[in-house]
């Protein structure tokens, strides 16, 4: 195996003084178009933005919060904001969200929590931010083009921030939080990742995740112009549009990695047929990191039987876990180790039923514990809690109030992730988040493990989401479906009552767009469990 020192620690900027002409970041545009912005011209028009950013009185440590889909002045903002010496933040843009109210009360609360020195946007969210800002008496957003218009860029990089990133966690339990990642964090965790995926710069990567994401802006974007590799770069809707485009890219120019959550599997599994594969060859891939929610096993052995007459391998799967706090990556398989399946131990000591994909071992520098209510470390095979600490944790704080009841907590270096998980042999296999299940007969059962299996019996992905509790004393499964088909009735009332023949089970339908999300498509089950108990959830019935 190549040696650690073989992908070497990067400094976040290094990249500004050592900027080839040769590589750089490809944006997709219309039809099978991309527009190629070398490193060296990136570097230019992020010194440049630093300038401008300096001229506008930002200063050491201030917060600039960015509003740009994924583009070169999104690069040049993001990074041109670290090299004035402040922090950037990316908030989602209006396309995110399909309703613009909901965008609204989203966006208020970052941008109370972020505070920004500035806002820079583009033109498609130059209205609705500004919206934003009037009402929160903060200072009107600056288009970017207009920033740096005109302006000389630094003869070099200001100090770096104290705190690299202010990143929003999705929200998925409550309000978004705001996590201040630090500088160092962030430079040990993509170190960490690049050593995990052994990402060289002659490595290309391809990208179709959001910027304001974690997954898409540390894991993807940032790894990418600190590695120095050639980056693709895709906007959610043109992987929706035509997800063969995606494929198409990785087999024409020998990208070897790439990455999504189990969503992005399960769409190319239901949009691409066989005979658009033809002539395709995936044999350069090395990693396709999986991320950000469950992932099915049946996913991934549909994807492997789909695309392996194609050159695609099963070790190219590389799953992973971790989480704004840590600043991204947690755990995670290096690339052709293989992925596997197993389940948690039951309390008599028998083998589970429901197989959980294994999100790898600890990346460098990280910490992994599963501990039970009282702090103790539980055995193989145990479900507890997840616990992380290390060089990716260290320096990360929240912002302001956290507005979650999430259970997730950050404080001296420590994460405790409020997500449920176990260890096996090493590696980490995670369940769910401990506040969205529920403990009946002895057995704990998860709501991310029901809506796996709702989707295995015909519902799709993010049309259904499950909610646990106990609501007026009674132990309670509320399936809530959106835009509903008639089955999906006696689907939902087969998978609850196989797991919870005792609870209560309640069928929830919603209009199309009504399952409260987040920006990045996760259910926010905590939001809608208050709605179900105060009775504004949509036409509920008991069963």
């Amino acid at each position: 195996m190549t040696r650690p020192e073989s992908y070497p620690d990067r400094a976040l900027l290094e990249w500004l003084t050592d900027a080839p002409a040769d590589r750089g970041l490809y944006f997709a545009g219309p039809r099978d178009s991309w527009d190629f912005h070398s490193y060296r011209s990136l570097a230019r028009l992020t010194l440049t933005t630093a300038a401008a950013l300096r001229a506008h009185g930002v200063r050491h440590n201030d917060v600039v919060v960015v509003v740009q889909r994924s583009s070169p002045g999104f690069a040049a903002s993001l990074f041109g904001a670290l090299a004035a010496g402040a922090t950037p933040s990316s908030i989602a843009p209006p396309f995110a969200f399909q309703r613009s109210e909901d965008y609204q009360r989203h966006v208020d609360h970052l941008f109370r929590t972020a505070a920004p020195a500035l806002t820079i946007c583009d033109e498609d969210s130059f209205e609705a931010v500004s919206k934003t800002c009037a009402g929160l008496g903060i200072r009107r957003p600056v288009l970017f083009d207009e920033l740096v218009r005109d302006v000389e860029p630094a003869a070099a990089p200001y100090p770096l921030p104290d705190h690299a990133l202010l990143q929003f966690t999705s929200g998925s339990s409550g309000f978004s939080r705001g996590v201040r990642v630090a500088s160092d964090a962030l430079r040990a965790n993509i170190t960490a990742m690049r050593r995990r995926l052994r990402w060289r710069p002659e490595d290309a990567g391809i990208s179709w995740m959001p910027v304001h994401h974690d997954f898409g802006l540390t894991g993807c974007l940032i790894n990418m112009v600190v590695t120095g590799c050639d980056g693709w770069l895709m906007q959610p809707e043109h992987f929706l549009r035509d997800p063969v485009r995606y494929l198409r890219c990785i087999s024409e120019n020998r990208i070897g990695l790439t990455a999504m959550p189990n969503f992005g599997l399960a769409y190319i599994l239901r949009r691409v047929r066989p005979a658009a594969l033809e002539g395709l060859d995936f044999s350069a891939l090395q990693s396709v990191s999986l991320g950000a929610e469950r992932i099915d096993p049946a996913a991934l052995e549909a994807i492997e039987a789909l695309l392996g007459p194609y050159g695609f391998r099963r070790g190219v799967f590389t799953p992973a876990y971790g989480g704004a706090e840590a600043t991204l990556g947690v755990t995670g398989l290096a690339p052709h180790e293989g992925w596997t399946a197993s389940a948690p131990d039951s309390e008599d000591g028998r083998p589970g039923t429901a197989r959980i994909v294994g999100c790898g071992r600890p990346m460098e520098g990280v910490t992994v514990s599963v501990l039970d209510a009282d702090d103790r470390p539980v055995p193989d095979g145990t479900v507890g809690e997840i616990v992380v600490g290390g060089t990716s944790v260290r320096g990360n704080s929240y912002v302001g109030e956290a507005g979650s009841a999430s259970g997730t907590s950050l404080a001296s270096g420590v994460l405790r992730s409020g997500d449920a998980g176990f260890l096996r042999e090493g590696q980490l296999f995670v369940l769910g988040r401990l506040g969205d299940g529920i403990k009946m007969n002895g057995k704990m059962v998860f709501a991310e493990n029901l809506e796996g299996r709702l989707h295995e019996l015909g519902v799709p992905e993010r049309r259904a989401a499950v909610l646990l509790g106990f609501r007026d004393g009674v132990a309670t499964a509320a399936v809530v479906m959106e835009g509903a088909k008639p089955e999906w009735d006696a689907v939902a009332r087969e998978v609850v009552t196989e797991s919870l023949p005792d609870a209560e089970l309640l069928l929830v339908h919603v209009r199309r767009s009504g399952l409260a999300v987040t920006s990045s498509g996760k259910p926010r089950r905590r939001l809608m469990w208050k709605q179900l108990c105060d009775g504004t959830l949509a036409d509920t019935a008991a069963v």
